[in-house]
């Protein structure tokens, strides 16, 4: 095992035609972007929900493309703390979009079945990520349940321990979960390992290698959360500071074993696509450069930007480096063969 490169077989997942997890390089991250979240200037009214249809039907389109000119994944993560918000956002959503796939993301656990339920009543569990089994929910077996006999396929779990809020605590946590979620056979688990603070973050990254080493399941998180948490750096050196700085989350995020993260609201969805585009090329040549593959998705940010690095890449010697991790690998395979 590398610093990218995990011996533990990771598990690709596929959320309506979203791929998401596997060796790190292979894939790039699933985005979550937000729409309808709070202070969103684009909702008018709450009670009963009024929004800007016409420019929220314009920002999916503009997801969409983005989604497909970077060779990035996308999901719609909407926001709705009511039952009434979550059928008007999701009834409008579904009209305007039929590429995407999206979860419904609300606080308590009862509005998160409800909104479950709704999806479930519409027949769209295959395009649906249930958001979220957390480590604060009263009764996750029940909950668990609940969504088999839903017939959602794709959740998230969000572990969490507050006696240890180091990334083995997270792992704790984890273990917990899985002991009720890994036998329901879900189709689709992600781990969400739990965004605190910006200085923090750096907690998370970790337990999303120790999940991958440990489950090889997609692991990921918000940086979005850390981010948006540093108000200082909006108030005091402005808007482009701020842009730079949340960019730079989710590139570092990407390099630092994240299969997909929540990236906040649409409104800052090209400065995201580029970073974690660049970003993911980088983390690729990483891990080739450690003994893996070089990804073969012509889609793959790395294949459809710099085809012409790429043939450089595959042209070059072999070196002595080169030599022993081609020959650990190989070893390792025969390991495995028996």
């Amino acid at each position: 095992m590398g610093l990218f490169r995990f011996d533990t077989p990771q598990k690709v997942f596929d959320i309506w035609g979203a791929k998401v997890g596997g060796q790190p390089g292979e894939h790039p991250p699933l985005l979550m972007f937000n729409m309808f979240q709070t202070k969103d200037k684009l909702v008018k009214s709450r009670k009963p929900p009024e929004f800007d249809k016409e420019s929220y039907a314009a920002r999916v389109r503009e997801l969409e493309q983005l989604s497909e000119e970077f060779g990035i994944p996308a999901l719609v993560g909407i926001v709705a703390p009511t039952e009434e918000e979550a059928q008007a956002y999701t009834e409008f959503f579904l009209s305007v979009c039929n590429k995407l796939p999206f979860g419904i993301d609300t606080w308590t656990l009862e509005a998160r079945l409800t909104a479950a339920r709704y999806v479930s009543k519409l027949g769209l569990q295959d395009r649906f990520n249930y958001n979220s089994i957390t480590a604060w929910d009263p009764d996750i077996p029940a909950q668990v349940a609940e969504l088999k006999s839903l017939g959602i396929r794709s959740v998230i779990l969000q572990p969490f321990d507050m006696e240890d809020k180091r990334p083995s605590g997270r792992m704790k946590s984890l273990e917990q979960i899985m002991e009720v979620v890994e036998p329901a056979g879900f189709e689709s688990i992600l781990v969400d390992t739990t965004v605190m603070n910006l200085p923090t973050h750096g907690f998370c990254l970790l337990a999303n290698r120790m999940v991958k080493e440990e489950y090889g399941i997609p692991a990921g998180n918000a940086p979005a959360n850390a981010s948006y948490m540093w108000t200082n750096c909006l108030k005091q050196w402005g808007s482009e500071a701020f842009k730079g700085m949340d960019a730079g989350m989710s590139s570092l995020s990407t390099v630092l074993w994240s299969d997909w993260m929540q990236c906040g609201p649409m409104t800052g969805m090209r400065r995201i696509f580029a970073a974690v585009a660049a970003a993911t090329a980088i983390l690729a040549v990483m891990a080739w450069e450690e003994g893996g593959d070089l990804p073969t998705d012509p889609n793959h940010p790395l294949n459809k930007h710099w085809p012409e690095e790429v043939a450089i890449i595959k042209g070059m010697k072999e070196s002595k480096g080169d030599r022993v991790y081609r020959m650990k690998k190989e070893r390792a395979k025969a390991a495995q063969a028996g």
